[in-house]
């Protein structure tokens, strides 16, 4: 009978250690905190989005989770730092139309692999992009707005959230749809920009909405257009660039998780439904909208990878076009 014990345990034992990576993994995972890369500053959209849906994550998953902000390169140290991590699900990243499709587009030497280094996890949300002018900026509408850019070629300059990133595409389109020039200045993410954008050192900004909307609102900057399907409820006033005559730059940002390419397809899985569940509460939907984002209408993994790729094939497209490249 002892002998039968034995055995018993062993068995139980080896069974344990041996589906530690596989199925019962995904029974006790999460069994520690998970951190989560931003790759981008506090107070920018990727960190806005993050952080409205972090504790209610945490709570989800039963462990903390910890924003992690790890700028620079346009997003692009931030995502390194998540494909470098170990592939246990305990690291998990921020994956933005910048990362994801600018970066590689523009630089094909980046360090990693929108495709093969990662694996989506969940959709989040998208928002609208911003157009927006100093308050000393000599236009208060777009005609205007227009006509100032017209009558000065290379007089302004506009800043974005960095170099060959999202909203750098953003104002290059612009620039070629209404045959204007202007000066690109990068910045290490939204907030810095805003903050040059709020002080007058720089006059345009293209910038997702929810990191600008509560400098809008309070009246620190001026809206000038807007990329979204229809006119934004809290802006009424402010056109979108699909009313301008400016279609091609009417695109929306979008926001979503990734892990490392070896994650376990368990870990994956629990994963998308944690979020799925918040997402799909009244409260954290209410938040993102409030902050200017929308919550995605399908978060399954599938789908995000399907965005992904898209935009990836539509940025190298545009980036051959206009001849962008990182230097």
């Amino acid at each position: 009978m002892e002998k039968r014990r034995v055995k018993h345990w062993a068995c139980t034992a080896f069974t344990l250690i041996f589906f530690s990576t596989g199925g019962l993994h995904a029974q006790i995972y999460p069994s520690r905190p998970i951190n989560w890369i931003v790759p981008f500053p506090p107070g920018g959209t990727t960190d806005v989005v993050a952080r409205v849906i972090a504790d209610q994550l945490g709570k989800e998953l039963g462990q903390p989770i910890t924003v992690d902000n790890r700028a620079g390169a346009g997003g692009s140290i931030g995502t390194l730092a998540l494909k470098r991590a170990t592939p246990d699900g305990y690291t998990i990243g921020m994956a933005t139309v910048s990362t994801h499709a600018v970066n590689p587009a523009c630089n094909p030497k980046l360090g990693y692999d929108p495709a093969q280094d990662f694996r989506p996890v969940a959709a989040l949300a998208t928002t609208a992009n911003v157009l927006t002018v100093s308050n000393t900026f000599p236009a208060t509408t777009y005609p205007e707005f227009l006509a100032e850019l017209k009558a000065h070629p290379q007089k302004y300059s506009y800043a974005s959230t960095g170099h060959c990133g999202g909203m750098h595409m953003m104002g290059e389109l612009y620039k070629v749809a209404a045959g204007v020039s202007m000066v690109h200045v990068p910045y290490r993410g939204a907030g810095p920009a805003i903050n040059d954008l709020i002080g007058g050192q720089v006059p345009i900004m293209f910038d997702n909405l929810p990191s600008s909307i509560g400098h809008i609102s309070g009246g620190n900057i001026r809206a000038i257009a807007v990329a979204a399907p229809t006119r934004i409820a809290s802006m009424p006033h402010t056109p979108t660039f699909q009313e301008l005559g400016l279609p091609s730059v009417n695109d929306a940002a979008w926001y979503g998780v990734m892990v490392p390419a070896k994650v376990p397809d368990a870990v994956v899985q629990r994963l998308n439904e944690a979020f799925a569940k918040v997402l799909s509460t009244s409260t954290i939907r209410q938040k993102l909208l409030t902050s200017g984002a929308e919550p995605a209408r399908d978060s399954s993994a599938h789908f995000f990878g399907e965005i992904i790729q898209a935009d990836l094939r539509r940025m190298r497209e545009l980036v051959r076009q206009q001849g962008i490249s990182l230097e």
